[in-house]
């Protein structure tokens, strides 16, 4: 007697996250898992035909930002647009629970700081009818179109526990406040939490511009917490920092692995002042893992985490311009009519930046580390690409480049970290290295600056087909890394390989048509608010649980997506 499968995709180029050879097949689906991966006699409810096209797990993003966003948004884009079919948030420290009342303007402005969400969509946009942890899990385990899970961050456990005095910097807490720091971790992995966050780096900082308070956290503190872990049986450690007093830090991150008992992932960039540092960075995580047994794990990007410029985003060439300063606060069509008046346009072209702050210096002034994103967007310029280049071919100054650019609705692209040596051959190393994992995207933050949630689709166009300059990887060893070891780098072994029993998160893409798309101002959240949105051509079909919940980058109205609470186990047999 034959079977109808709730969903057969016919005759595609499997390639199963387990890093082995791609191989044709069909794929059958039965109650959100997948059941065949093989010839398949039996129809489906429904069917996909995807000969010519890659059958892929979906992908597993373990660095993200959507804390607030997933009160508000069912689909989680860009994520879900980039064929992301899970996303992890809480990362960094930050994050919205647990939190008393008095306290959820400075968790606002925390995360309004730390990871540029503008306070007034925060404000608008949370409902905030939780306090606790296991009640911020419970008001947000609604349907959505993609799976989301959560760590608690750091900075929100400390000022819970001890008030103002979290945020001081002088304060410690006493031994009473950092007993009750490490129950609430232990409460938030029981009730559904895949560990906790901290951060260690200056560069975090709230809107008013004060240090995140996990910054200077005693390191018994830390150590403390991450022993809520071990309380717990279950969780894993989520930590960044800027290793200035590297043996010191590195002990630190061994004693959170030890005390907790658990895995911990650290963000590793390479950042221009120290352009060899993550090499010792990596090192020094493998030598953790070896003296604890335990995974430690570097998270690296795909590409170089850049800033993207434009009259409508938080930052430009033109920022801390005097002539600027007097029309920032306009609307933004009445700006761009401004800035069209040829007063205005010489006005700030003859100017100078009016604040010795180094980072906006280099924006007024580096112009040979400034590049056209283009379209496709070119995340690996040459020098012959920087606005430098361009200007000196055109016969014009590079900044009045730069501005008819951003006029004309063009965005630069300034690379911070990752491009110390104008290429992505230490990303290469990064990613090929042992002990790394794909990540760092910040899906729903750095809403006017960064739009790095396409990471995704860098990795299999980039890395897989487009690159000129250097070395690619097997299109199957890519899949892998943002499948099968992203979902293992947080406990979710239910996920990310095509094989009978596992969960049915698919991608079917079009690898030739695959291309994130330029990225684009919108105003569409809450109150208003700006966002860089980036979408992506060339995924056929996105499915999560068995149901197809995009197609062609449109949300088909499917909402099978759920919170996903704890670890979860592979399948029985498997």
């Amino acid at each position: 007697m034959s079977t109808v499968h709730d969903l057969v995709i016919r005759s595609g180029t499997v390639v199963d996250g387990s890093g082995g050879a791609p191989f044709t097949a069909d794929v059958a689906i039965d109650g959100g898992a997948v059941t065949a991966v093989s010839e398949v006699a039996d129809a489906g409810h429904r069917e996909i035909d995807a000969a010519g096209l890659l059958v892929t797990p979906g992908f597993v993003d373990i660095h993200t930002h959507y804390d607030g966003q997933v009160t508000w948004d069912p689909v989680l884009t860009p994520s879900a647009l980039h064929g992301v079919t899970t996303v992890v948030m809480g990362n960094c420290g930050v994050g919205f629970a647990p939190v008393r009342a008095e306290d959820r303007d400075w968790l606002i402005g925390l995360m309004e700081g730390v990871e540029d969400i503008p306070g007034s969509v925060l404000a608008e946009g949370i409902a905030w009818d939780w306090e606790s942890f296991p009640e911020y899990l419970d008001a947000i385990d609604t349907p959505h179109a993609i799976d989301f899970a959560a760590q608690v961050p750091h900075g929100a456990v400390r000022t819970y526990v001890m008030g103002a005095r979290g945020a001081d910097h002088t304060a410690r807490p006493t031994e009473e406040e950092t007993a009750r720091m490490r129950a609430i971790i232990a409460e938030a992995v029981r009730a559904g939490a895949l560990g906790w966050s901290t951060s260690r780096t200056a560069v975090h900082k709230t809107s008013a511009g004060e240090p995140t308070p996990s910054l200077t956290a005693p390191h018994s503190e830390l150590v403390a917490l991450a022993g809520g872990l071990r309380d717990a049986g279950g969780g894993v450690t989520d930590l960044i920092s800027d290793f200035m007093d590297e043996p010191e830090e590195m002990e630190l991150v061994r004693a959170i692995v030890a005390e907790s008992g658990r895995p911990a992932s650290v963000s590793i960039t390479q950042a221009d002042r120290v352009p060899g540092k993550w090499r010792d960075l990596l090192d020094g995580l493998a030598q953790v893992a070896e003296r604890t047994g335990l995974p430690v794990l570097g998270q690296v990007a795909p590409r170089a985490v850049g800033v993207l410029l434009g009259w409508e985003l938080s930052w430009h060439p033109f920022t801390a311009n005097p002539v600027f300063r007097e029309l920032a606060d306009l609307a933004t069509p009445e700006l761009r009519e401004r800035l069209r008046t040829p007063e205005v346009r010489a006005r700030m072209l003859a100017a100078a930046p009016s604040d010795d702050n180094a980072f906006q210096h280099r924006l007024a002034t580096d112009f040979e580390r400034m590049y056209l994103l283009g379209t496709p967007p070119n995340y690996e310029p040459g020098p012959e690409d920087s606005v430098a280049a361009h200007a000196a071919r055109a016969g014009v100054p590079a900044a009045e480049f730069a501005y008819e650019t951003m006029l004309a609705g063009g965005l630069l692209y300034f690379p911070m970290l990752n491009y110390s040596d104008g290429n992505l051959d230490a990303v290469g190393d990064m990613l090929a290295r042992a002990g790394t994992v794909p990540a760092l995207g910040d899906g729903g933050a750095h809403c006017g600056a960064i739009c790095d949630a396409s990471f995704t689709t860098t990795m299999l166009t980039h890395w897989g087909r487009d690159r000129t300059r250097g070395r690619r990887f097997p299109v199957e060893w890519l899949i892998k890394r943002h499948t099968t070891d992203t979902a293992t780098a947080v406990g979710l072994l239910d996920r990310g390989l095509l094989a009978p029993g596992y969960r049915a998160d698919i991608n079917v893409i079009d690898f030739e048509a695959l291309q994130a798309d330029h990225p684009d101002v919108r105003y569409d959240l809450p109150t208003g608010g700006r966002r860089l949105m980036q979408t992506a051509t060339g995924y056929r079909a996105t499915i999560v649980a068995g149901e197809v919940v995009l197609e062609d980058g449109e949300h088909t109205g499917a909402l099978p997506g759920r919170l996903v609470r704890g670890a979860k186990a592979a399948p029985a047999g498997t």
